[in-house]
């Protein structure tokens, strides 16, 4: 994609992520379509979309961010005390690192909805949009009008996709979900639990359950978009982080109880036995998996300890890891220190052994993976200066994701905005008038 011409602002500069090479963006001043003049020129494959995103945190925001990635003109209705904008690390007040990394691609407008008249531009913008994402207490937004059957009955065509802790209609509805907690709920908790390796109830060290959910408001949202462009229906689409993380951890960890009566308990035994981490090498660490029988008998081979390859464990049909996986584990860790991390790099590659070196991620900016696909690239933000930008994962082929935008300081676009807002209401109201008056006199003419 050739870098974008149209009149840009210092702020509307970012990193292409396929190149490395800077694209600017234009403003989106004088276009009251549904899109930024930018978002159109630019492309990808949300082109033309608007998002409203009055979320807050991280799950609504990054599902948000993802749809701008994509193309979309991504609107950032937020309160002066947006959470995500709090944080000791910082080079201006409020433009904090998770700040940075999940509010790229929006256009910022600071409104108090407590506020009567904010409150009223707030509705005239979701009235403009495709899409809103909320993660606000079905009570609040009851009490503010944005309830879905307040916002439908007047924009039938809106996708209000809502996200909270738990369903709705459950009795936990009211409780105050937060990664921690929607983690415990889900299972991971006692996983790592009864976990070989992990034996106790931590927490993973992400934000997890925000950032699974926030995958998947993107993809039910796609999916809701799709049937809007086809019928001209909006719809309501719920996502609670709970039955969401639940689904993801039950793939695999359902295991015996899936069936009636069960064959046997939960979890996946190769992820819950001892054993089941990275292996030492001779320079570091590497997580080696040797799956099948003849994976083992060539990784002993390798590691000049033929005589293990005869080992019956591994001369069967399968590896039974639930019986063997502990055993066989620590015998892996007495033969991978035998090469550097390089070395079964190259052996395991050759053999079509599973093989991953472990990443440091003070290190990954010297990563030549992570240099080569522009995943960390540096970029110069007109407050914060040089920083990394996160590049986006994907490719496409005909319209490809971007990042056209740094993220914006608080209320950087709202006069923007609604500017926009009050030329795109003046042009309805005259060609209302038009229209009005083109029938009037097309009455006139009949009698």
């Amino acid at each position: 994609m050739a870098p974008v011409t149209s009149a840009a602002s210092p702020e509307d500069t970012a990193v292409r992520p396929d190149t490395g090479d800077t694209v600017e963006s234009g403003s989106g001043e004088g276009d009251s379509s549904n899109s930024g003049s930018d978002d159109r020129i630019a492309g990808g494959p949300l082109a033309g979309v608007r998002v409203i995103d009055m979320a807050t945190v991280v799950m609504g925001p990054y599902a948000a961010q993802i749809l701008g990635d994509l193309g979309a003109d991504v609107i950032k209705i937020e309160s002066p005390n947006d959470t995500v904008r709090v944080g000791a690390m910082h080079r201006t007040p409020g433009m904090t690192p998770l700040n940075l990394n999940v509010n790229r691609n929006k256009r910022s407008v600071t409104l108090n909805l407590k506020d009567d008249t904010d409150r009223d531009r707030a509705l005239e913008l979701i009235g403009t949009a495709d899409i809103l994402v909320t993660n606000m207490r079905i009570g609040a937004l009851r009490r503010l009008g944005m309830d879905y059957d307040s916002l439908a009955a007047a924009h039938p065509h809106l996708i209000y996709a809502h996200a909270q802790g738990f369903r709705p209609d459950s009795d936990r509805a009211q409780l105050a979900a937060y990664d921690e907690t929607v983690q415990a709920a889900s299972g991971l908790l006692d996983l790592a639990e009864r976990s070989g390796d992990v034996g106790a109830p931590v927490v993973l060290p992400s934000i997890f359950a925000d950032k699974v959910a926030a995958l998947s408001i993107v993809y039910a949202t796609l999916a809701a978009l799709v049937h809007q462009r086809a019928t001209g229906q909006g719809q309501h689409v719920e996502v609670p982080m709970v039955d969401t993380l639940l689904a993801f951890n039950l793939v695999e960890h359902l295991q015996g109880r899936i069936y009636e009566p069960p064959m046997g308990p939960t979890g996946f035994p190769l992820s819950m036995n001892k054993g089941h981490r990275a292996r030492p090498t001779k320079d570091g660490l590497a997580m080696i998996i040797p799956y099948g029988p003849q994976n083992f008998r060539d990784l002993f081979a390798a590691a000049g300890r033929p005589d293990l390859a005869g080992d019956p464990r591994v001369n069967g049909e399968f590896i039974d890891s639930v019986r063997d996986g502990e055993a066989l584990a620590e015998l892996l860790e007495t033969v991978t220190p035998r090469l550097t991390t390089a070395e079964w790099t190259e052996v395991c590659t050759k053999h079509s052994i599973p093989v991953g070196p472990v990443l440091r991620l003070d290190e990954a900016p010297d990563d030549p993976y992570i240099r080569e696909g522009h995943l960390m690239d540096v970029a110069e933000h007109p407050s914060e200066g040089a920083y990394r930008v996160v590049g986006v994962p994907l490719a496409f082929s005909a319209t490809p994701a971007s990042i056209r935008r740094h993220a914006p300081l608080p209320g950087q676009h709202t006069e923007e905005v609604l500017a926009e807002l009050a030329r795109a209401t003046e042009a309805t109201a005259t060609t209302t008038a038009q229209r009005t008056q083109s029938e009037a006199v097309a009455k006139e003419e009949q009698r």
